[in-house]
């Protein structure tokens, strides 16, 4: 197992041989860095989905609305597991890493475009499957500053011998 180091320049990510995956059940994996949401990764998200509701993509009109703010889109916030992931964990000696889904997955809070997020992860479950092994991982989207997160989700991934 290769150890996370506070040094931002190496790679801050836990990295294991596959024959350790086996045995990580409900190891804390920590949390990424933090990343701003920005009304222009808020329009590309609004133009990738044709999802061009006002409280995301109109900052004029959201001042006015629910949030005081306009708010990324819940599935933008979700999306960030991928690249969060990746920040946080991987395995060596597998042919092929697969994403293979989401168990439950809920929206607790908005995020404000302007806000900072992050994401923290636990290894809840490992399971051998053909071939391989599928973790889930308790995923938790965190808002800077705030009490409620963003995303509390229930990722799945495969690794492939």
């Amino acid at each position: 197992m290769t150890a996370r180091t506070a040094d931002r320049h190496s790679d801050p990510r836990l990295i294991v041989d596959f024959d350790k995956l086996l045995t990580m059940a409900g190891a804390d994996l920590g949390a990424t860095d933090w990343m701003e949401i920005t009304q222009d990764r808020v329009n590309l998200f609004a133009d990738a989905t044709d999802d061009h509701q006002w409280i995301h993509t109109d900052p004029e009109r959201a001042k006015d609305g629910p949030f005081g703010a306009p708010i990324a889109h819940g599935f933008l916030t979700l999306s960030l597991i991928i690249p969060f992931w990746g920040e946080l964990f991987d395995v060596e000696g597998v042919t092929t890493k697969v994403n293979y889904g989401l168990d439950r997955v809920r929206f607790t809070a908005p995020v404000k475009v302007g806000s900072k997020v992050r994401m923290a992860g636990t290894i809840a479950e490992v399971t051998e499957v053909k071939g391989g092994a599928q973790i889930k991982v308790s995923a938790t989207i965190e808002i800077e500053g705030q009490e409620r997160p963003a995303v509390v989700a229930e990722f799945l991934a495969r690794f492939y011998k």
